[in-house]
């Protein structure tokens, strides 16, 4: 069963898609089955893998007009990765989920269809924190959190972070927060006191590899590629493969611990 995460942050231009896009691109490279949700209205997720944002895709999902097996596509780049695509259609299921019987739960019914068939189902969200988001964290395991490095970056975090707890305590116990994953990193005084800031604060939380700000980042979307297949040796590729590797050791330690735990109860 796919573990599913999902990228929030209300704040846009923070990394959030450019993580999904190449975190999704690096599990798979290093032999994971990845499927990336797009749940933004922008679809820059699906265009940025080359995909086109005008087809059938979530939204249809969300109205009941197609199933996801329905819309998934398979990336020809990379074969262990899938998108389930996005357009500009999902603006209206803000309006629409809530009107619908156990609107809460239409992500999760979406995602419980198709769990079985991947190791890792990462959703991209919308910058709000609106109903589709708050759909979306009823349907994840945990939350990963893009933090760019910089003061301003940091002011709404505590939005999001009472939103998490809103959504934990009413509707998904379960969720847990995956960790922060600092973005846009320049060698200078200030993103060293962001980071720091971030550090002290959230402790194990924020991962240890930091994304740096790379130009092949930024133009690796408009190839519709993920960055490791725009330019292998590129910093933003060396950067997000270390970060999936780091996910991949960290969510081994913690399933060996549930074991351990498991086994001491029994």
């Amino acid at each position: 069963m796919a573990k599913v995460i999902a990228l929030a942050n209300q704040k846009g231009g923070v990394g959030k898609t450019t993580t999904a896009i190449n975190l999704s691109a690096s599990l798979a490279l290093l032999g994971k089955k990845v499927l990336l949700l797009d749940a933004d209205p922008q679809a820059n997720a699906t265009s940025g893998l080359g995909f086109d944002i005008n087809g059938a895709g979530i939204y249809e999902c969300i109205s009941g007009e197609k199933s996801a097996d329905e819309v998934i596509l398979k990336s020809s780049d990379l074969k262990n990765l899938w998108v389930l695509p996005s357009s500009i259609d999902l603006v209206a299921a803000d309006t629409e989920l809530p009107k619908m019987e156990e609107g809460h739960f239409v992500m999760r019914r979406i995602v419980e269809s198709i769990r079985d068939r991947f190791d890792y189902i990462l959703i991209d969200c919308s910058p709000s924190l609106g109903y589709t988001t708050v759909n979306i964290l009823t349907a994840a395991d945990t939350v990963l959190i893009p933090v760019q490095c910089e003061y301003l970056a940091l002011e709404g975090l505590s939005k999001l972070l009472n939103t998490i707890r809103i959504v934990r305590n009413g509707l998904n116990p379960a969720l847990e927060i995956e960790g922060f994953v600092l973005t846009m990193y320049m060698r200078n005084r200030l993103n060293n006191q962001v980071v720091a800031e971030v550090r002290d604060h959230f402790g194990p939380l924020a991962f240890d590899t930091i994304i740096q700000r790379n130009i092949r980042l930024g133009e690796a979307p408009s190839h519709g590629k993920p960055v490791i297949l725009y330019d292998a040796s590129a910093v933003g590729s060396a950067n997000y493969l270390t970060l999936a590797k780091e996910l991949l050791k960290r969510n081994r330690k913690n399933s060996c611990k549930a074991e351990k735990e498991e086994t001491t109860i029994l």
